[in-house]
């Protein structure tokens, strides 16, 4: 019985390979890690110093679907396109800096006091366009083939936003516009864990390592439907310095290998 369940198992595995391999879909497997900067509502907008200092770190796990595996290379979808499956976490350490942070008043304490972070668990599809013939690009070791790719996420973030002056909530920690209720939560802070739908824009270039095996650089900006993915959000008919949306940014290098070539 017990060997039963490892063929049955291994079987289950393997089917979904040899069938995309029989349909003419290849899969490569790989990872990518780097920096992440989170544009929010923490600090000041297009400052240097909250730009550099709110930044965090993040891993993502891929699987591309190659449709170039048949040579067919007149087909301009297979040898342009690819599909990339991701899973990904990230987790990024926030607080205020700027101009208003840089004063020496109660309400520039209450700023420089605030800390905040946020957690993100990444799902997402993208459709890949690579510049070059995909063909050519497999077949040329130390060849460079740039792409870019578009598509959706479903992110999960668990944010936290805390004082090392007290528990939010209350005049004597708490800057001002965040004691105002917002968006239906009864401050301009908020801790908790919600999943939200995003966007990704990823640009890069692959570097043919080996027959088998590539480089990857890659450059990522992520636009969520939700204000509340870094904890805060001033209400915005109010402080209408507070126009966009939460999103980040990410630099990464990684390693991709094919299961097949």
């Amino acid at each position: 019985m017990p060997k039963l369940k490892i063929i049955t198992l291994l079987l289950l595995i393997g089917l979904p390979f040899t069938s995309f391999s029989q349909a003419g879909i290849t899969h490569e497997l790989g990872v990518i890690a780097g920096p992440v900067q989170f544009r929010s509502d923490y600090g000041q907008r297009d400052d240097a110093e909250t730009n550099i200092n709110n930044m965090g770190f993040g891993i993502a796990f891929v699987d591309y679907l190659n449709f170039s595996y048949t040579d067919f290379v007149n087909d301009y979808f297979a040898e342009h396109f690819k599909v990339r499956n991701e899973f990904s976490y990230s987790k990024t350490n926030l607080q205020h800096y700027g101009e208003w942070v840089d004063k020496n008043t109660p309400a520039a304490k209450q700023l420089q006091a605030m800390r905040g972070t946020t957690q993100l668990i990444n799902l997402g599809i993208q459709l890949e366009y690579s510049f070059l013939h995909i063909h050519d690009f497999e077949r040329t070791v130390g060849s460079f083939n740039p792409y870019i790719g578009l598509g959706p996420q479903i992110s999960y973030y668990n944010a936290t936003a805390t004082s090392e002056l007290g528990e939010l909530g209350n005049i004597i920690t708490t800057y001002p516009k965040y004691l105002v209720p917002s968006d239906g939560r009864p401050h301009g802070y908020s801790n908790e864990s919600k999943a939200v739908f995003s966007v990704a824009l990823n640009l890069g270039t692959r570097y043919k390592l080996t027959s088998m095996s590539d480089l990857i650089f890659d450059v990522r900006a992520q636009y969520f439907s939700s204000d509340w993915v870094d904890g805060l959000n001033p209400n915005e008919d109010l402080f209408k310095e507070n126009k966009n949306n939460d999103w980040l940014t990410s630099i990464s290098i990684g390693y991709i290998f094919y299961l097949e070539h």
